[in-house]
């Protein structure tokens, strides 16, 4: 058994071994765990510094997990987009391809929190091969963005078989990996398994920090060794009450993530999530801290703040307001709010 493996066995995955850790009243957990899976890996739960900090938030369950009754159990139609089981086709030209229901720690808020370390989502080759067989006969779809559960959880072996199966399609054009492992679990990312990804360039990974508390020496590491290998990353973080609903938070981790050479690429509302409505915060808690961002820090550390929207909608990308008025003259104003003019006539 690896490092990692060993780590991820050892995982705590009932509250009340908690109580080892944290001087808490554990009881009225146990029922939420029971409905929605727990896992806290040693390494992340090492990071919680104590009960109710951003981190502990999004890793250990709450009594408010079962008290929503007004989000939706698949937020975003995945069940209904699935031509093949576990192939989610939204986009005309890309698909979502889930790989595993395994995660290295269940995240409170996550989409997929109804089938996640559940019976809910099986896979195996056998729903891996519909899926190529998908993939083969529609040859509009030239990305393939690979989730799960976390895709990293693979063993190196079915990983490159994956990957192998994937490239040898010559519709498909870009390969994407959804991990959060880096962040999480960061042991993982070994110079085995970034010498295996490094063969199947073009080849992107967009994992997923929430809180500068994140961005350790360790995350840094795996980033590191996954940039050598010439794999771009990004960081797909969600705006959650509690966690980082505010522009210190926000930007402090933008500029961290840099640091490490992870590219600030999105910045999501909050799904609408069975389970997860106490993490939502008003949408103008987002526009105000792209407020912040824009104009007062490098571009380089802007996500893009948008809402994936309920239904199936797809990810609709929210500005704050910088246009005044349309005409021969454009009216807009700056990051300071300041007025400025563009000449819009062309003659």
């Amino acid at each position: 058994m690896t490092h990692w493996q060993n780590l991820l066995a050892r995982s705590i995955t009932v509250p009340e071994q908690l109580a080892r850790h944290f001087d808490f009243d554990f009881s009225a957990l146990r029922g939420v765990s029971e409905q929605f899976p727990m896992r806290i890996n040693p390494y992340y739960l090492g990071l919680i510094k104590a009960p109710g900090d951003p981190l502990w938030r999004q890793a250990v369950p709450d009594p408010r997990e079962l008290e929503d009754t007004i989000c939706l159990d698949d937020p975003l139609d995945e069940e209904n987009r699935s031509p093949v089981e576990n192939l989610v086709h939204t986009y005309p030209d890309r698909v979502l391809f889930l790989v595993t229901n395994q995660c290295a720690m269940y995240c409170r808020f996550c989409t997929r929190k109804r089938k996640v370390g559940t019976s809910r989502m099986l896979v195996s080759r056998k729903t891996m091969e519909a899926a190529f067989a998908y993939l083969r006969k529609n040859k509009q779809i030239r990305d393939v963005l690979i989730s799960g559960g976390d895709p990293l959880l693979l063993n190196d072996e079915t990983l490159a078989w994956l990957l192998d199966n994937l490239r040898a399609i010559p519709s498909v054009q870009i390969i994407r990996i959804g991990s959060r492992v880096p962040c999480t679990l960061p042991m993982r990312i070994t110079s085995r398994l970034a010498g295996i990804l490094k063969r199947y360039h073009p080849l992107y990974l967009n994992t997923h920090f929430n809180h500068p508390d994140e961005v350790t020496p360790e995350a840094a590491k795996a980033c590191a060794r996954l940039a050598g290998a010439g794999i771009p990353l990004g960081s797909q973080t969600v705006l959650l009450k509690g966690v980082n609903d505010n522009a210190a938070t926000i930007t402090e981790l933008m500029h961290r993530l840099l640091m490490i050479r992870v590219k600030p690429y999105y910045l999501f509302q909050a799904d609408m999530t069975l389970g997860a409505n106490h993490f939502r915060t008003r949408v103008e808690t987002g526009i105000g801290i792209m407020q912040s961002l824009i104009g007062h820090t490098s571009g380089l550390a802007v996500p893009t703040f948008a809402i994936d929207a309920p239904g199936g909608g797809g990810k609709i990308p929210l500005t704050p307001n910088y246009l005044t008025s349309l005409g021969k003259t454009v009216t807009l104003k700056n990051y300071l709010g300041a007025p400025c003019g563009y000449h819009n006539d062309l003659d």
